[in-house]
């Protein structure tokens, strides 16, 4: 099932979208890390459902409690568990899903593979899923945070409404000043994509979209340069997280339209310290960091639950048609970008935990703590 992910910081993430609980498993926590639920709670709030009117009704309060791994406030270096309970699950509304197949969905590849599926929601498919990965990722995120790196999350685009050119200073007080509930820091823009949803909602239809996750504090020298390359870790992760199709690292697709001249970061330095004129790279070279910012950006295709007719086949290979009844989100991207986050921030300290013990200095400086 390939529920686990991490060498040393080991995210597992259990539970159902219609199960009684959905939760995760993180060991490999530092010990002396400060962690409490009302910190996991707020990156869990900014995923809950019910959040905005472009979010799905059900009403979850994702209420999380934390189980283990943490005393008097602070990480012990044990396993810690958290989870939430499901408390508005309406199982009768996919009671028409049985035996069909619902179109752009895990649905029938989990039969096929499997022999038996929970068709209430989608079961370990659904985004529900993701709350495991959110609270891993307050973890991760809290232990970077005292390392100085930070995270900037936001909507790029949906459908074809995108942000203008602005930078990251930009952005970040854009969103502190005018937050709103799809995560755009522009008005303009967040005002015409707000119009576009509802239009798409009153056809019974969905848009997909672009998160964009930018990371600074990142030194350099870490991950890996063949198999493990931090890009291709950063990128299986977010890959990883349902409705992704298309997962970039700084210009992306874009850099194969360029030339060298154009696409290279030209190094300079600047009292002693390196740095480079342009970020084309993401902030990752050969794999390793190369301490400028770390650039993310993951594609999320339309949500594939619309209430609209559509064809399908059924258990027996016959055709049909299906209208998805229930509350699903007519845009995954908004609270989806805590999940991208999150998991950037899973793979990036575990790649720093792991990068320590790269050089034996690192190894006998902590070694000769104790």
């Amino acid at each position: 099932m390939s529920s686990t992910t991490g060498n040393i910081f080991k995210v597992t993430t259990w539970g159902e979208s219609h199960g009684k609980t959905v939760g995760v498993v993180v060991d490999g926590v530092p010990s002396g890390i400060a962690l409490d639920e009302n910190i996991v709670q707020a990156f869990l709030d900014r995923r809950k459902p019910g959040a905005s009117a472009y979010a799905t009704k059900r009403a979850e309060a994702d209420t999380v409690e934390i189980c283990s791994g943490v005393f008097e406030g602070y990480t012990t270096g044990t396993p810690i568990e958290m989870h939430v309970t499901n408390n508005d699950q309406i199982s009768k509304n996919y009671d028409n899903l049985r035996e069909v197949f619902r179109p752009s969905h895990a649905d029938y590849g989990f039969f096929k593979k499997y022999g038996i599926r929970d068709h209430r929601g989608g079961g370990r498919s659904s985004g529900r899923e993701t709350l495991g990965r959110v609270a891993a990722g307050a973890v991760a995120a809290t232990a970077l945070a005292r390392l100085g790196i930070k995270f900037l999350t936001y909507t790029k685009s949906i459908g074809s409404i995108s942000i203008p050119n602005l930078d990251y200073d930009e952005i970040a007080r854009c969103l502190s000043e005018n937050s709103n509930s799809l995560g755009i820091p522009h008005e303009d823009t967040y005002k015409s994509a707000s119009a576009y949803l509802d239009n798409l909602m009153r056809e019974k239809n969905s848009a997909g979209g672009v998160a964009e996750c930018v990371v600074t504090g990142v030194k350099a020298g870490f991950g890996s340069p063949v198999f493990d390359k931090l890009d291709a870790r950063l990128a299986n992760a977010v890959f990883s997280i349902g409705a992704v199709k298309a997962v970039e690292i700084g210009n992306g697709i874009a850099a194969a339209r360029g030339t060298g001249a154009e696409n290279n970061d030209a190094f300079v330095s600047k009292g002693g310290e390196v740095s480079k004129k342009s970020n084309n790279s993401g902030g990752i070279i050969g794999g390793i960091t190369d301490g400028t910012p770390v650039i993310i950006r993951a594609a999320f295709k339309p949500t594939p639950s619309i209430a609209s007719e559509q064809d399908t086949v059924n258990k027996d290979g016959g055709n049909t048609t299906i209208c998805i009844e229930g509350r699903h989100d007519p845009v995954i991207v908004p609270r989806a970008l805590v999940v991208v986050e999150s998991m950037a921030a899973v793979v990036l300290l575990d790649e720093i935990l792991v990068g320590l013990s790269s050089r034996i200095e690192n190894v006998k400086t902590i070694y000769n703590r104790f």
